[in-house]
């Protein structure tokens, strides 16, 4: 696979480079521009090179089936427009922008482009083909480009056209595909997660979030590869309902029981549940705040308990690797933030082991009470790095670079 300092003779050649500009946005304005700033490196090298560069990325969903009112409101909401000046003041260039997805308006903007500038092209969530990987949409893009870039980790388990159809057209007239650097490191650093070497060894998975049957998958994956599996978060009280616990009013998939069972005959002990739980008499509202080792009727598990984070803790210093994703407990209030930094701390603590925290809710709560640098790798594709541990180190956006 080629990455941008293996591309050759881009000096004066349009670039379409796939980046992740999906920014949170209040009130109009970027509220945090980290995933901007991500993308930097990749587009000062290719400008020093003399490229052309042609920015796609996506912003907020569109929903293209429902009324005509809507989905223009839904367009009003995630206009990318608002990224370019920001852009600008980060490159300390011009960024042209351009509020049409193709036709002549945007491939007049692209013709006008000089070695070393930098377009921006409005969402492209606004072509419902975009998601669908429509042909003649990646046909409209791929005739600009003579090389195309993909620097969105976070949209790379998409076979979307600006993801998958552009470099498949592109490839196959013999043009140059290559990964971003934010790409590449990713890769590089997720892989270790999906190939581990004896060194990496013991290997910890800590999972949490809502449901068992978001992470099937990830979890059958990573029974194939993990030393321990720490199971924390509401997903853990369908496998506490499994083994005929008490678990209140918690989130439970009855759906899931069996597999909950299987998990656990498999995994021989190699998953270690709480211990103790966080209770309240209610998600919102509540009145009373209990630890318990079983969620009592008419309370709800909110968090894991100190004995458990304490579990916790003991696992994770043994580790040589640990993979993260999912928070602990409702770690947006406070009174239930415990495990989820419990389990920051543990790592902080850590000397010589590769941690990485596989993006979404779990990035948020580590920046969040500060301690995104005590992790080796951070993602930034909560999506595609679940995806890439399922798949043993497969996405759609990477494999067709290669």
């Amino acid at each position: 696979m080629l990455t941008v300092d293996n591309l050759k003779n881009i000096n004066g050649k349009v670039v379409i480079v796939r980046v992740d500009f999906n920014v949170p946005l209040k009130d109009g304005k970027i509220r945090d521009d980290n995933r901007v700033r991500a993308a930097l490196p990749t587009i000062q090298k290719l400008v020093s090179e003399g490229a052309k560069v042609v920015l796609l990325s996506h912003l907020g969903k569109i929903k293209h089936k429902e009324a005509p009112e809507v989905v223009e409101a839904q367009k009003a909401k995630n206009n990318l427009a608002v990224v370019a000046p920001r852009l600008s003041e980060l490159l300390g260039k011009e960024v042209a922008f351009v509020g049409a997805t193709r036709g002549e308006e945007f491939e007049a903007a692209v013709a006008k482009l000089n070695a070393g500038d930098v377009l921006l092209v409005q969402n492209t969530r606004y072509e419902k083909g975009e998601e669908k990987n429509d042909p003649e949409l990646a046909k409209a893009w791929a005739k600009v480009a003579d090389a195309y870039v993909m620097d969105a980790f976070g949209s790379a388990h998409r076979a979307h056209a600006s993801t998958y159809g552009i470099p498949e057209i592109l490839k196959a007239e013999g043009k140059q595909v290559a990964c971003g650097y934010l790409v590449e490191k990713e890769i590089a650093n997720l892989t270790r997660c999906v190939n581990v070497a004896d060194k990496d060894r013991p290997y910890v998975a800590i999972l949490g979030g809502l449901k068992v049957s978001d992470k099937i998958k990830v979890i059958d994956s990573l029974l194939k590869k993990c030393d321990k599996i720490l199971i924390g978060g509401a997903m853990a009280y369908t496998f506490k309902k499994a083994l005929g616990q008490s678990t209140g009013n918690s989130p439970v998939e009855l759906d899931q029981l069996d597999y909950a069972l299987k998990c656990l005959k498999e995994a021989n002990g190699r998953i270690v549940l709480p211990v103790d739980s966080v209770c309240t008499n209610g998600f919102e509202g509540w009145t009373e705040k209990i630890v318990s080792e079983e969620v009592p009727e008419g309370f709800e598990g909110m968090d894991i308990g100190p004995k458990t984070a304490e579990l916790f803790a003991d696992e994770i210093a043994k580790a040589k690797l640990i993979f993260w994703n999912g928070p602990m407990g409702v770690f947006e209030q406070k009174d239930f933030a415990n495990g989820t930094i419990a389990i920051c701390k543990a790592v902080a603590k850590l000397n010589d082991c590769f941690s990485v925290c596989g993006g979404g809710d779990s990035a948020a709560a580590i920046k969040e009470f500060g301690y995104k640098d005590s992790f080796s790798h951070v993602s930034t594709g909560g999506g595609a790095s679940l995806e890439m541990i399922e798949n043993d180190g497969h996405l759609p956006g990477v494999d067709i670079l290669k």
